[in-house]
């Protein structure tokens, strides 16, 4: 009978063997499918981002054509574009103002004291 017993406790052995075998390898497909879906999550969050500069980038582009299908967009643009004027119209130049540079008045003691104190 000891025998039997042996035969019977090998075979369990292999079976659990083999059964861990399985496991492990179902194992691996799972973490194999756990990857694939981050990847296409962080997929979906890059086109969700995508989608949101291109919508804004739309709307940018919407408005500058809803703005030169206008006589004044038109006339906007070939006066930006070409620097044509209508007829009798001058160039203007902004001239900016000269900067005036600040002195500073020094008081009549320190001014004294500078003149007797040359070596300063």
């Amino acid at each position: 009978m000891p025998r039997k017993a042996t035969k019977q406790r090998v075979g369990q052995y292999a079976l659990a063997a083999l059964l861990s075998l399985v496991v492990i390898w179902l194992l691996f497909l799972v973490w194999g499918i756990a990857r694939k879906e981050e990847i296409a999550r962080k997929a979906v969050d890059d086109r969700k981002a995508e989608l949101a500069l291109l919508t804004e980038r739309q709307a940018i582009l919407q408005d500058n054509i809803d703005e030169l299908s206008t006589e004044r967009g038109h006339e906007a643009t070939l006066r930006q574009t070409y620097g044509v004027a209508r007829p009798g119209e001058e160039v203007i130049i902004v001239v900016p103002p000269k900067e005036v540079p600040v002195v500073e008045e020094v008081p009549w003691y320190t001014r004294a004291l500078d003149w007797i104190v040359f070596w300063k």
